[in-house]
């Protein structure tokens, strides 16, 4: 099958607008939890953290670092990987055959979707993960058409940076590599180049394998806390989600895409791809994982739809307007859903579909309550005083926030903070508890609490530290290092 010419400048074109798009966003809310404890894990390099491995960390530190410490600086990237996934997508259509119109639509249809905008406002570990994944389906798609053993070591590149962002790019594997051994091309497994690929991807992801073999694999427990906490809400949502990620609008394409896919002989050497996406579903069912998983093979899919999807619409002008009206209706819905474009006071309206709204705003007005706790505590006492989270974004929060009031630094025991250390044994004054309302066990550890505050973000916004009590209490049940252990917890 012939590849055609990538039309690179409208598609590049619609990847510009979408980070424009996202740059003018991004200072509208505040910071997400998730960024607020990447940026905190920032400023404690390691090769690998409790929930996952070091790159998202990282790359909030340079960001910062390079484009300002603020929403909009640390968002730059994301807005950048989100305008590269979109270009990446036009080329996936490429490679399965897709000409200008093709390409051109496959690059709208990923601006469209919920998930793509989504991860592209925020820096998160999925923002890179995505991207990752796109980048490495391209190069297989590369590797089944052509034969060519070489694009092994290019592959086991990308997957090995992929993992040292987050693991999840295995499930990628375990269902790609058993679909090429049920339909081919099987050539591809035939020589020494796949031992040479996962040779590299070992050797980029080694020094995160490393670190997490030697503090006992934690990632392992934060994913069977996942699956123990959310598997079966995943599970009975893993359809809709799988919808209403993408976007409703794009069903018929990625339909079309799979049907081509098994059916079109000039497309069989991309056959494997129709088969490891239900495999890939399979997988994150029977882990419990969270339904996004499985949507960069969706979007691939998506890919292989839209030449058959342009050339449909291509012969009627009434038709085409149409189904561009309806992608445009689309967009405009994922875009109120997904991005910072709603007064706060309303977001109400979108938070029961997408939380991760809601999680951007009300951190200043924590750190503000913290602080009227914090002035309970006679001044003479301070000095031996501690303040405790109950998560990482209460404490990122107050990491960020808290100087400006006064505050020390917060201490907890969430995730990669309880690696952090406890407090000294000596700052046995009272502790200043912050904490949600689903976990008041943290309190059974001190003594003599009374609530002195509460969180209220001030736009009624029904986030998970909304109406949070700020609780003073005497001091400890025992020393800090005794406690530390069972203050410890992943979800």
């Amino acid at each position: 099958m012939a590849v055609q010419p990538f039309v690179a400048r409208p598609v590049v074109a619609v990847a510009a607008g979408v980070a424009a798009l996202l740059a003018l966003l991004a200072g509208c809310y505040g910071f997400h939890r998730d960024e607020l404890y990447f940026l905190l894990a920032g400023q404690h390099p390691a090769w690998g953290y409790a929930d996952q491995p070091p790159l998202t960390p990282l790359l909030a530190r340079a960001s910062t670092a390079v484009f300002g410490d603020s929403p909009i600086g640390l968002r730059v990237l994301p807005a950048l990987m989100c305008a590269a996934t979109i270009v990446l997508m036009g080329l996936l259509a490429r490679e399965l055959g897709a000409a200008r119109r093709g390409q051109l639509l496959a690059a709208c249809c990923s601006a469209c979707s919920a998930l793509v905008l989504a991860v592209g406002h925020l820096l998160s570990t999925i923002t890179f993960d995505l991207l990752a994944w796109m980048a490495i389906c391209l190069l297989v798609l590369r590797l089944l058409r052509t034969g060519d053993g070489r694009w092994w070591p290019a592959i086991g590149a990308a997957t090995g940076i992929a993992l040292l962002n987050k693991d999840l790019v295995l499930l990628l594997a375990a269902a790609l590599v058993p679909a090429v051994l049920a339909v081919g091309p099987r050539r591809v497994l035939r020589n020494w180049w796949p031992v040479v690929g996962l040779l590299v991807a070992v050797a980029f992801a080694l020094p995160n394998l490393w670190w997490q073999a030697a503090h006992g694999w934690p990632e392992l427990t934060v994913a069977g806390g996942i699956s123990g906490k959310d598997g079966a809400a995943n599970r009975l949502m893993f359809v809709p989600m799988q919808i209403l990620y993408l976007s409703p609008v794009l069903v018929p394409v990625w339909v079309a895409g799979f049907r081509r896919l098994l059916r079109d002989s000039a497309l069989s050497w991309a056959k494997a791809f129709a088969i490891a996406y239900p495999l890939l579903c399979v997988l994150v069912l029977a882990t419990g994982g969270k339904p996004y998983y499985a949507l960069p093979l969706l979007l691939v899919l998506t890919a292989a739809g839209c030449e058959p999807t342009a050339r449909r619409f291509a012969a009627t002008g009434r038709r085409r307007t149409g189904f561009a009206a309806w992608l445009a209706l689309g967009a405009m819905l994922n875009v109120v859903i997904t991005l910072p474009v709603l007064p706060p006071r309303l977001l109400v309206a979108v938070n029961w579909i997408y939380p991760e709204q809601g999680e951007q705003v009300g951190w200043p007005e924590l750190a503000a309550a913290a602080a009227d706790g914090w002035s309970a505590i006679p001044s003479d006492r301070r000095a031996r005083a501690v303040v405790f989270t109950a998560n990482y974004g209460e404490a990122g929060a107050l990491a960020r926030y808290g100087p400006r009031y006064g505050l020390p630094a917060p201490y907890s025991g969430h995730m990669s903070l309880a690696d952090w250390g406890p407090p000294p044994d000596t700052a046995d004054g009272p502790v200043l508890l912050i904490h949600p309302a689903p976990y008041p066990a943290v309190e059974r550890y001190f003594t003599d609490c009374r609530t002195v505050a509460r969180v209220d973000n001030g736009h009624g916004v029904p986030n998970q530290e909304q109406h949070a009590p700020v609780l003073l209490c005497s001091g400890t049940t025992a020393p800090w290092s005794v406690l530390w252990p069972e203050l410890r917890h992943f979800y």
